[in-house]
Parts: C-alpha cells; sequence; structure tokens
C-alpha cells in the first residue's frame, strides 16, 4: 500500500521557507495547491506540494 505524505500548513511554510501567512495568501487567491479538508483543518498532500513547486519553474533562458 502506498503511503501518502499529509503536512500541516505549518509544515508546508517550513518546507518551502516561507511565513505560513504566505500559504494562506497563495491559498486565498487560488495559486497554491489544492488542500485536502480533514475536519476543521486543512491538510497537504507533498505529492501536490511537490508538483505545485515544479510547476512553479522559470522557463529557461535563452
Amino acid at each position: 500500500m502506498n503511503e501518502t505524505t499529509l503536512w500541516n500548513i505549518d509544515e508546508v511554510a517550513a518546507h518551502l521557507r516561507v511565513p505560513v501567512l504566505t500559504i494562506r495568501w497563495l491559498r486565498q487567491e487560488g495559486r497554491f495547491a489544492p488542500a485536502i479538508k480533514v475536519g476543521r483543518r486543512l491538510v497537504w498532500d507533498a505529492r501536490d506540494v511537490a508538483a505545485w513547486v515544479e510547476s512553479q519553474r522559470e522557463a529557461e533562458a535563452a
């Protein structure tokens, strides 16, 4: 069975080395990886966060 790693907002922010407020702002703007609601808490699949990071990569200079 493949185990999914779920991160809370503090763990996501620590992984990305940004303040929690940045994650909240990106989410509010609809510009961040989709969250998963577990009860009243939000968590993120680490694979979704990694895919979002990759999508933010700048194009290589020609």
